[in-house]
């Protein structure tokens, strides 16, 4: 709450409000947002929200004259500097900056931090790293407005790195993780909430503690497999040189990750190494039973393998290629107390579910109802069951009639 706020509260004798008498539904949830580190992702930030029809204004700062440079001449930034420019100071101090998201590498985290906690910074900060482990405990040590932070994970990239694999786009339809826990302030949530799905991205909830584990194996153990299939390819190449050309299709597919930084994925890899190396020590015994039931021409079994995988990959595109005209409208009574965003939001993420929309219907200082707007993504069953077995009434009523 803003300090003349608060004077005219205590004027009128009005008690401190509730967290959730705080909660509304904001419409435009940020107005001056500083980005930090305009590489791939926060340059695509940066040219998503230089794209809404009201844009905020948008500032960056990076390390790097070229990225500042490139992104002010394509319209991306309204202003920018280099990290060890003195304005950055003025920037961070500024009090009309509402979001601050840091897209910089785990290892530069600490030292942003440590300059916003000592700029006195009082306004929404999340972040768009691939691991939250390291940079999740960084900011509970070196933030006194630790509940203001908002970790995210935006689950999309390029082969093309920094700035110029920038594009407003670049969300579209993507998933973006939102780690939210009982410290989490709720208005921060749901601001940053609709920040991210202005950007266009489908909004998933986990607990920080399983974020790592889980992006293991969809994203890192998968890049590391797909150099390792490259490298596979280019152990032969010298002995036949058509190899590459001779590539067909899915050899393409499965590989065009492996184009990525290997400074960015060196470090994302040893920033999550025992999880990922989890992960690839499993997929190894995989292999060897495909290895083995070749060997032993192990008809039955190869079958076997494949076969569980072709089923389980049929499986996925009813899961993430949601039909946004289906919608329900989840309405969830609820007690003032702390973490229950978290607590209901990380319900939805372990369901698979999208939470398109997310507000508060005020009741009283001590209760209040939480209405979700959910595509048809996921299983709504197993949410509803979640939720009930937490002690939750819920109630669900689809938006538009099914044909």
């Amino acid at each position: 709450m803003q300090e003349n706020e608060r004077k005219e509260n205590q004027v009128a004798g009005a008690t401190q409000p509730s967290p959730i008498s705080q909660l509304t539904h904001i419409s435009q949830p940020f107005e001056r947002v500083l980005i930090i580190g305009v590489g791939l992702i926060g340059g695509s930030v940066a040219a998503a929200l230089k794209s809404l029809e009201v844009a905020p204004q948008v500032r960056g700062i990076d390390v790097s004259a070229h990225a500042i440079e490139s992104a002010l001449r394509v319209g991306y930034l309204d202003d920018g500097v280099l990290s060890t420019d003195e304005s950055v100071t003025e920037w961070l101090d500024d009090a009309e900056t509402d979001l601050i998201v840091l897209a910089t590498p785990v290892s530069s985290a600490a030292e942003w931090f440590e300059r916003i906690e000592a700029s006195g910074y009082l306004g929404a900060i999340t972040d768009v790293a691939s691991t939250k482990g390291i940079i999740t405990e960084q900011a509970l040590a070196l933030l006194s407005n630790s509940d203001r932070y908002l970790p995210g994970h935006p689950m999309a990239g390029s082969e093309v790195n920094g700035i110029e694999g920038a594009r407003a786009n670049l969300f579209a339809g993507a998933h973006w993780i939102l780690c939210p826990d009982a410290g989490s302030d709720p208005a921060v949530f749901l601001r940053i909430h609709e920040f991210v799905t202005a950007l266009g991205a489908r909004t998933i909830s986990l607990p920080r503690e399983q974020h790592d584990s889980v992006i293991a194996i969809v994203s890192h153990v998968p890049h590391m497999i797909a150099s390792a299939l490259v490298q596979l390819a280019g152990s032969h190449a010298q002995t036949n040189r058509e190899i590459f050309r001779l590539a067909a299709g899915g050899f393409k597919d499965t590989t065009r990750i492996a184009a990525g930084s290997p400074e960015l994925w060196c470090g994302i890899a040893l920033d999550n190494r025992e999880a990922v190396a989890q992960g690839l020590h499993e997929f190894n015994e995989i292999i060897s039973s495909f290895e083995a039931s070749i060997k032993r021409s192990d008809a039955r079994a190869l079958n076997g393998l494949l076969g569980d995988a072709a089923r389980l990959r049929k499986s996925i595109p009813s899961t993430w290629v949601p039909d946004s005209s289906r919608l329900v409208e989840v309405r969830i009574p609820m007690a003032n107390r702390s973490g229950v965003i978290a607590q209901v939001t990380g319900m939805a993420g372990r369901a698979g579910c999208n939470i398109q929309s997310i507000f508060i219907d005020h009741i009283n200082e001590a209760t209040a109802i939480l209405e979700l707007i959910l595509t048809d993504e996921g299983d709504i069953g197993q949410f509803s069951s979640l939720l009930i077995k937490d002690g939750f009434d819920v109630a669900f009523r689809p938006l538009m009639p099914q044909e």
